[in-house]
């Protein structure tokens, strides 16, 4: 079952260690209950029993601390560590959050040529302690290069950090946050690491009304050594955005995470209620949503577990994760809100009560594409990588499955951040020629209208810097490598031609409307309107190929997983 099902949780691990793992968190939670579970987000309760159950069985230790720096079973695996988000997210956002930010955390300490504070980083992992990581600022949000908190040089070895940070997950209880600001008097940029339960760091508030903890806090005078430097100048500035590229794509996996659970409780409500003398689920727009919200869900999995292969292949030579990575914070998570609507659509007044999960579903997804970074801005960042995706392609090898036990090392050494515009991908044609069905056909062609767009009414200087425009561009840009990966990952996964057609078919529509969206932009011209006309198809239908998905794939899903209560 290519869902996560945690009554019955027949994966795939390659160790005992790792599986061992994975229950045993799903049996913490099923052994809390949903009625618990419900109860302590009503009532915004800090969950101290997970970190407790994470401490005992020394989780965030064995997952997030590379081989180098611990026992045995120790590593940096993004597979198996993808396994845990979804795990945590399946079960509520704000578990999965403590984890989030703890990796975000750690990134600038695995980073660092400090070797004194990885073993700090290590033994502190292995007491079960979390960590932080100190980014954005109150007046200054994701704008990095504005940060104000500040390092005054008191000695040879001696300094004392003055500033605020805001909205820092895990800041009350983090046993070091990787902390960015400047050097006085200089552009200088520097990570420093701090203790938050240390005198001089006040923890002002939490900023948010949920079980989470995501503090505003303040640095007054707080004493730094070089033993607490991470780096500075350019590489201080590379390790903040490098520890974002290795953090923002668990953000797809809590949307994956939650998305399942809300499909459990949805069909199972829908295929037990009867509406004018018919089940839910005989009606025919019900089909559709739960079609649709189905096969969106399946094409987000299939999408980011093919990103996590690229991630855990990479290397200096080859960056092709920098575009699918921003994909999956982006593109998974509004692909996640769309699976929720529909969903909701078919529940309608039941997910608002507050016993069920989804309530919680419908007000966490709508997090996921805010955090880290919006999805407007990793849409920027997609943008850059259109020309070579689509026009000049190079070779590289065949990139495998990556579920192999092994350590991820190239995260933390990804060198330079700049270069973007020249990183090349191979073929993305190879993927799409490997399957002959109605609707990936008719995607093909659409690729082809966008191309024919891009050479013949390309974006003008203006609209270069008209970032509306440039948005909607990259909206239909983007379901290009969203579509080769879902395929690639299809052949790997053995997904049938039924499920991989409908998929397509919200594909096709979700191009067709994008094209719509570009056409009516302000500053399109005539020859681009036409152009985007072009790019508009409607989807091959087959009754009987959406028939089979809905009976085998969708409605027997109705009473394979409920939460213990």
């Amino acid at each position: 079952m290519f869902l996560l099902n945690p009554k019955d949780h027949s994966r795939f691990y390659p160790d005992g260690k790792s599986r061992e793992i994975m229950e045993k968190t799903i049996q913490f939670f099923e052994n809390k209950g949903k009625v618990k579970l419900k109860e302590d987000d009503r009532n915004r309760v800090w969950y101290a029993d997970l970190l407790d159950f994470l401490k005992d069985e020394e989780v965030f230790y064995t997952l997030l601390t590379p081989s180098k720096y611990g026992d045995d079973d120790c590593r940096w695996d993004t597979w198996r560590n993808c396994e845990f988000n979804e795990i945590l997210a399946f079960y509520g956002l704000h578990y999965w959050y403590t984890w989030q930010v703890t990796i975000l955390g750690l990134g600038p300490l695995w980073m660092t040529d400090n070797e004194a504070i990885k073993q700090k980083t290590a033994t502190l992992l292995k007491k079960g302690e979390v960590f932080a990581f100190g980014l954005s600022e109150k007046e200054h949000g994701a704008d990095v290069y504005s940060s104000e908190m500040t390092l005054y040089r008191e000695g040879d070895d001696a300094f004392r950090a003055r500033g605020g940070k805001y909205y820092i997950g895990n800041a009350n209880v983090a046993a070091l946050v990787s902390t960015f600001g400047r050097m006085a008097g200089t552009d200088e940029y520097v990570f420093f690491a701090v203790d938050s339960q240390h005198e001089k760091f006040e923890c002002i508030r939490n900023l948010v009304n949920v079980q989470s903890y995501v503090a505003e806090f303040a640095l007054h005078d707080y004493p730094i050594t070089q033993a607490d430097i991470l780096a500075r100048g350019p590489e201080a500035w590379d390790m903040a955005l490098n520890t974002v590229n290795v953090g923002k794509y668990n953000l797809g996996w809590a949307s994956i995470g939650i998305c399942t659970h809300a499909l459990y409780e949805a069909i199972n409500h829908a295929a037990n209620r009867r509406l004018f003398n018919r089940f839910v689920t005989d009606f025919p727009h019900v089909q559709k949503l739960f079609v649709d919200a189905y096969t969106r869900l399946v094409a987000m999995k299939l999408f980011a577990l093919r990103a996590s292969d690229y991630l855990r292949s990479a290397s200096l030579d080859d960056r092709r994760y920098l575009l699918f990575n921003p994909m999956v914070k982006m593109k998974v998570t509004m692909q996640g809100e769309q699976v929720i609507d529909a969903l909701w659509d078919v529940i309608a007044a039941r997910g608002f009560e507050k016993d069920v999960y989804f309530e919680m579903a419908t007000r966490d997804i709508r997090a996921l594409p805010k955090l880290e970074g919006t999805a407007h801005v990793n849409m920027a960042l997609v943008v850059k990588f259109m020309a070579n995706y689509l026009f000049n392609p190079a070779d590289y090898p065949e990139i495998p499955k990556r579920d192999d036990a092994a350590d991820d090392e190239f995260l933390f050494a990804q060198g330079p951040t700049k270069g973007l515009g020249n990183i090349q991908f191979h073929d993305y044609r190879i993927a799409y020629e490997q399957w002959n069905l109605p609707n990936v056909n008719m995607f093909k062609e659409q690729i082809e209208a966008l191309k024919t767009f891009l050479l013949k009414a390309p974006p003008d200087t203006a609209q270069q810097r008209d970032v509306d425009f440039l948005l909607s561009l990259g909206e239909v840009f983007t379901l290009v490598p969203y579509g080769q990966l879902i395929l690639e990952n299809a052949a790997i996964y053995g997904m049938d031609d039924d499920t991989v057609d409908q998929i397509f078919d919200f594909m096709v529509r979700d191009f067709s409307k994008y094209a719509l969206e570009l056409y009516h932009k302000p500053s399109a011209t005539e020859a681009q309107m036409e152009l985007c006309l072009a790019m508009i198809r409607k989807p091959a239908v087959d009754q009987q190929r959406f028939g089979r998905v809905w009976e085998e794939q969708v409605y027997a899903l109705e009473g394979v997983y409920e939460m213990n209560d």
